[in-house]
Parts: C-alpha cells; structure tokens; sequence
C-alpha cells in the first residue's frame, strides 16, 4: 500500500493488503476493502465506497461530483461491490440528494469509457459493455447486460437477466427476462440464451415466453394482457415480477415488435 507515486489522503480507510499503483490519488472519507487493486493513475473522490476485491483499471475516475446542476455539495456515497471489475477510463459519480448514493453490485463489469450518473443503482453480475452511458437515477436490476454505446435515458428501470443490443437508446423501462433491440427499442423475444446459462429450467424458460405473449404478440393493450395473465396464467415469481414491473412503471414499458 505505501506507494510513494501515489498520494492517498491521510484520512482515508484503506485494508492492509490493498495494491495501489503509482501516480493514484484518493482524496478523504474513501473507504477500500481488503484484496482490491487500484491500477495506475486513477483518481478515487470523497464518498467512494469500495468492497473486497475489486479491480479498478488505468485512468478511471470514481465518485467524481455529479454532472446535476441541482446537486448542492451534500455528502453522498459511491458504492462498488466485492469483486466487481471497472476498466478502463470510466468515470462513476456518487448520489445526490434524491438517493443519497450511486451504487454497483457484485461481480460486475464496467468495460472501458462507460460513464455512470449520480443516483444510478445497478444490481449484481450485471455487464455494461464499453460505452455504455447511463444518465441520472437509472437502475438496473441483477444479471443485465447493456450491450457497447448504449445510452440510458434519466429514471429509465432495466429488469433482471436482461439483454439490451449495443447502440441502443434506451428511453422506456426494458422489462425482466427480455431481450430489446431496433430503434425505437423494442421487444426482441426472451433472453433464453442467458437464462439457460443462469440455470433456468426448460419448463420455465417456456413460462415466460408465453407471459410475453400474451403482451406482446396478442394484440392486446398492457392493461388487458396483465388481466388476462393474473386470470389465465397460474401464479409464480417470474409472472407476478412481469405484472409488478409492467404496473409500477413510471416511464412505460418498451414497444412490442411491429413489422415494418
């Protein structure tokens, strides 16, 4: 830990065992847990959280003060989960008032140049491919992955084991277990691939293909298809977590696929 390239502030909490490369700076109030690795000439800001075992790569900038013209320089959070990998040049800026924090789960990856705005909440083992960028109050929930360049629009909800196509713009809520593409962003059929990897079985897989089609390939209206599925479809997680998400939406739900 004693770099003498490295200038670390006297106030920050850093394990024992961390590495840290020449020419970091790590401002106060930053805490770094035990087995991380901070590669050269990162910059780590006031209010970084950082668990055990992640690995920040060359030129990264965490918990940089958010871009909101609103924020008032309250104390705020930026929190990053154990074993989580931030690559390349990637700039992540703590919360604001609104939530207090931004935060990034477990065994995440943050491929190189991807920006994180304040008050984002990502769930674990999910991948942001290179460039993506997510504006403010974006969550996205566990084992999604936003494919390279995609760009998130503010309080847009990504659900679980999504997958969205890389140059995505992503302006409406992408329900769970779906797979979203074309422009405007629309529904490209369920994530089976990333499912069966996740160990869902065959018998399930085929439950939520049917739960989207009674949405999306039934011609119905969402308010109808979410009746139809709680009167017709037996109850299980999987559909009650579509009805829940469709229901609590505040941007609305991705388009279906219309041939064109």
């Amino acid at each position: 830990m004693n770099q003498p390239l490295a200038y670390i502030h006297p106030e920050a909490k850093i394990a024992s065992n961390v590495v840290i490369e020449p020419f970091v700076t790590i401002s106060k109030n930053v805490t770094i847990d035990e087995g991380s690795w901070i590669g050269p000439n990162v910059t780590i800001m006031e209010g970084a959280r950082i668990g055990k075992n992640v690995k920040i790569f060359p030129g990264a900038v965490i918990s940089a003060v958010p871009q909101d013209l609103k924020f008032g320089g309250e104390e705020t959070t930026l929190e990053i989960g154990d074993n989580t990998v931030i690559r390349e040049c990637v700039t992540l800026n703590r919360g604001t008032h609104a939530t207090n924090k931004t935060s990034i789960g477990k065994d995440c990856l943050v491929m190189a140049y991807t920006h994180v705005a304040h008050d984002c909440h990502i769930g674990d083992n999910c991948i942001l491919v290179n460039a993506v960028q997510l504006a403010g109050h974006v969550t996205i929930e566990d084992w999604a992955i936003i494919g390279g360049a995609a760009a998130v629009h503010q309080f847009v909800k990504i659900g679980a084991h999504t997958m969205v196509s890389g140059g995505s713009l992503v302006r409406k809520d992408v329900p769970p277990y779906t797979k979203a593409g074309r422009e405007p962003l629309s529904y490209a059929g369920i994530n089976s691939v990333g499912l069966r990897r996740r160990g869902f079985a065959n018998e399930k897989i085929a439950e939520i293909q049917e739960l989207y089609r009674y949405i999306f390939l039934k011609g119905l209206n969402n308010s109808k298809a979410l009746d139809l599925l709680e009167l017709e479809m037996p109850p299980s997680r999987e559909r009650d977590e579509i009805i829940n998400f469709f229901r609590n939406s505040d941007r609305g739900v991705m388009k279906g696929y219309t041939a064109r």
